[in-house]
């Protein structure tokens, strides 16, 4: 193939490259690649040197799975950008990434509603509603795990490590250190619809109170004398409550609970409130960075850390005994442990003959309480569902799916777009059946209710008196989307004698949260698992099946359903993405321009989100930008909450914020949210773009790019194009490695192990 500039006709879908393969492209003009989102960190102390910080999850341990956003987010966003919503996002981020923060390089995770201006009772926003309905499903879990709970006699047979640990565990259990949290590194048939009152509307949940005026200049003054930035004053009250001014000036290294903020900052600020009595070997750091370290790996996907890797971890941000630093945090109740694989252990040792024989090393995982109660709820949960059902119901045969559902509470479903159309023939046929049924998407789908409008009550069947959901079916798309806190808040809303199924890709990009809620549920094997063989039909459907074993194959596309256009350097791929967007596609399929989305690895760059929106709006709807930056007609990506990331189209603005309509629904994000909440969306990162699809998509790849590239992102990406992929190629054979040697990256959790453990301890016990 020439590496000649390709003249104009290169951009056109009629003179397709015949290959995945392109031309060597020009690195150097590409520009750097994205580091993230937002472009300024919270200002570090005069005196605080700017050295590199080791990564808080060294790559050796990291287990962020592929999901998580593309660059890692610095700490405070500038102006105009909106938070990401990716695993790696604890420094901010922006718009609409599936997380709370921005897109990290291994992993990553990424909220509207109106607040008019002078109303005396504000709306509450669809955001705060969905995120207090949470918070109220996360209290009903707790109150559940309380009520059983009981103490369980366990790791008798333990040495070294684990058995220091455990020790400090069961110390904490005695009475003797304070509460310690431990974490890392149905009936027969179903019930047929009957005629009743409709339940009540949901309440809409009172706004969060956030710190007083009072508490905010408080904390000001402490920050300001420590020389920090006054601007993270809201931010930390908000986090550390009311008396944060007083916990910062006991303690400066909690400002680490403020997100963005990074150790060697929180270091510098100890340092000039404390003097010389701040130093590496202060187990208040220690205990700070344990919890900062845990939240950096639940950024990248992980929902606990291996204690090795914790503790190396500490020792590469000089915390003289890392491993003593751990216990203590384990002895205060700043974090919970976990011996896995004790049960089986001890297990093994009861059957042995022979007594000192030694049956394996025990993983002991390190995480954080919020997150390991949502992990063995959901695993709770997801048992009490699979042994609902004794005898199988009467559907009247059916497709394998719906057969399976017919007899059990928990089912599975793995596909590939087309076989998405099985789970809602299944939910039509239980509808035939008189069954109330839901099904339940990540992003806006026809005949679907979203998960996130379903748990805040703004979408879906309700609830009934007890708070559950009012159905008997509730099938969910896009499971690799969920996160484990979601997937638990949702599980545990699914009544008794209801069915649930979960449905999905597994070959897509990960949830933005921690957790790999779905791909742990299929390694479990604690259900029935219906593998659809419905192919993806068409060149597109071709080319993405092979990516999916790992093969980029060029494909037969005589009705140029695949192109690869050939580029040297980002300035060009920008020109050629412009050109396709706007002539090209429109020319030769008949696609309207807003109906072409373009899709790249980044933010940054030369030819990132923020460099191909700007050329985009110039060619598609200039415009002065006046409200904000943005213009009526504008397409843009709104993030109601984290991990949304919902297609918009500017409308107007006014005093109350900016009018979006979002697939026919008209959103109002209060003006002060538009910088967090908003930004441009004619290009998109993959993460942004899963669960939706396009009739045509343009891929962008330029040669900065070729370290984000991984299976699962080309997967993605390649996937989101119903009819039309043009790919933008830059990157030389880096397309190719990373679809043949660069798999997802795994996350550590623990789901998987519970529900083993509880679907076994069910098997023993046939007669309960």
């Amino acid at each position: 193939m020439s590496t000649d500039r390709p003249d104009a006709s290169a951009a056109d879908p009629t003179t397709p490259t015949p290959g995945p393969a392109a031309p060597s492209p020009d690195p150097a003009a590409s520009g750097p690649a994205d580091t993230g989102s937002p472009e300024a960190e919270p200002t570090a102390p005069a005196d605080e040197a700017a050295a590199p910080e080791p990564d808080p999850v060294p790559a050796a341990a990291d287990s962020g799975e592929a999901g998580e956003p593309e660059a890692e987010p610095d700490a405070v966003p500038a102006a105009g950008e909106a938070g990401d919503t990716g695993p790696a996002a604890a420094d901010s981020g922006e718009a609409g990434d599936g997380g709370p923060g921005a897109e990290p390089p291994v992993s990553g995770r990424g909220g509207v509603g109106e607040s008019p201006a002078g109303s005396e009772t504000p709306a509450v926003s669809e955001a705060a509603a969905e995120l207090a309905a949470q918070k109220v499903e996360r209290e009903r879990i707790a109150r559940r795990k309380a009520e059983r709970q009981a103490p369980v006699e366990a790791g008798g047979k333990l040495s070294g490590k684990a058995a220091d640990l455990l020790a400090a565990v069961r110390a904490v259990e005695g009475g003797e250190k304070p509460p310690a949290l431990y974490f890392d590194d149905a009936p027969a048939a179903p019930r047929k619809a009957v005629a009743a009152t409709a339940p009540p509307p949901p309440r809409s949940p009172e706004p969060a109170a956030g710190p007083t005026p009072d508490a905010v200049a408080a904390v000001e003054a402490v920050l300001t004398r420590g020389g920090a930035p006054a601007a993270l004053a809201g931010a930390a009250a908000t986090a550390l409550g009311e008396d944060a001014a007083g916990l910062l000036a006991e303690d400066p290294w909690r400002l680490l609970a403020v997100a963005g903020v990074r150790p060697a900052q929180a270091d510098g600020f100890a340092r000039a409130l404390l003097g010389p009595d701040a130093g590496p070997a202060d187990e208040r750091r220690a205990a700070a960075l344990v919890g900062w370290l845990l939240e950096q790996a639940a950024l990248k996907g992980h929902t606990a850390l291996e204690a090795p890797t914790l503790e190396s971890a500490l020792a590469q941000y000089g915390v003289p005994a890392p491993a003593e630093a751990l216990e203590r945090a384990i002895g205060d109740g700043a974090v919970l442990v976990f011996n896995e694989g004790e049960e089986a252990e001890a297990e093994e040792v009861e059957e042995s003959e022979e007594p000192g024989e030694d049956t394996g090393p025990v993983r002991v995982l390190v995480g954080l309480e919020g997150y390991a109660l949502a992990e063995e709820s959901l695993a709770d949960g997801l048992a009490r569902l699979a042994g609902g059902f004794d005898t199988p119901a009467d559907w009247g045969g059916g497709s394998e799916l719906i057969r399976a559902a017919a007899g059990h509470g928990l089912v599975t479903h793995t596909g590939g777009e087309a076989a998405r159309a099985e789970p809602r023939a299944l939910a039509a046929a239980a509808r035939e059946l008189g069954l109330r049924v839901c099904l339940a998407a990540h992003a806006p789908a026809p005949d679907a209710v979203t998960t996130a409008g379903l748990l805040a009550g703004t979408e879906g069947p309700g609830r009934d008196a007890d708070g559950q959901f009012a159905l008997d079916l509730l099938i969910v798309l896009d499971a690799p989307q969920l996160d484990v806190e979601t997937a638990a808040a949702l599980v545990e809303s699914v009544p008794d004698g209801a069915r649930l199924v979960l449905s999905g890709d597994p070959g897509v990009l990960g949830s933005a949260g921690p957790g790999r809620v779905f791909a742990d549920v299929l390694a479990a094997r604690a259900c029935p698992q219906v593998v659809s063989r419905v192919p993806d039909p068409g060149p597109v459907g071709e080319l993405v099946s092979g990516i999916g074993i790992g093969e980029l194959n060029q494909v037969d596309a005589p009705g140029k359903e695949v192109v690869i256009v050939p580029v040297r350097d980002a300035g060009e791929a920008v020109h050629r993405t412009v050109q396709l967007v706007a002539e090209s596609v429109p020319r030769a399929f008949g696609i309207p321009a807003d109906s072409v989305q373009v899709v790249t690895p980044g933010h940054g760059g030369s030819a990132g989100t923020r460099a191909l929106n700007t050329a985009l709006k110039e060619r598609l709807n200039p415009g002065p930008g006046r409200f904000g930056g943005f213009d009526p007609g504008d397409r843009v990506v709104h993030v109601p909450s984290p991990g949304r990331a919902v297609p918009a189209t500017v409308v107007s603005a006014d005093a109350r914020g900016l009018h979006l309509d979002g697939a026919g629904a008209r959103i109002v994000v209060p003006k002060e949210r538009v910088d967090s909440q908003v930004r441009h969306g004619w290009a998109v990162t993959a993460h942004q773009a899963v669960g939706a699809r396009w009739p045509a998509v343009v891929v962008v790849l330029p040669g900065d790019a070729a370290q984000a590239l991984s299976r699962d992102w080309v997967y993605t990406a390649f996937g989101r194009a119903e009819r039309h992929l043009s790919v933008v190629h830059g990157v030389d054979q880096a397309l190719a490695h990373a679809v043949a040697q660069v798999p997802p990256k795994p996350r550590t959790t623990r789901l998987t192990g519970l529900l083993s453990a509880l679907a076994e301890a069910a098997r023993e016990k046939p007669g309960e």
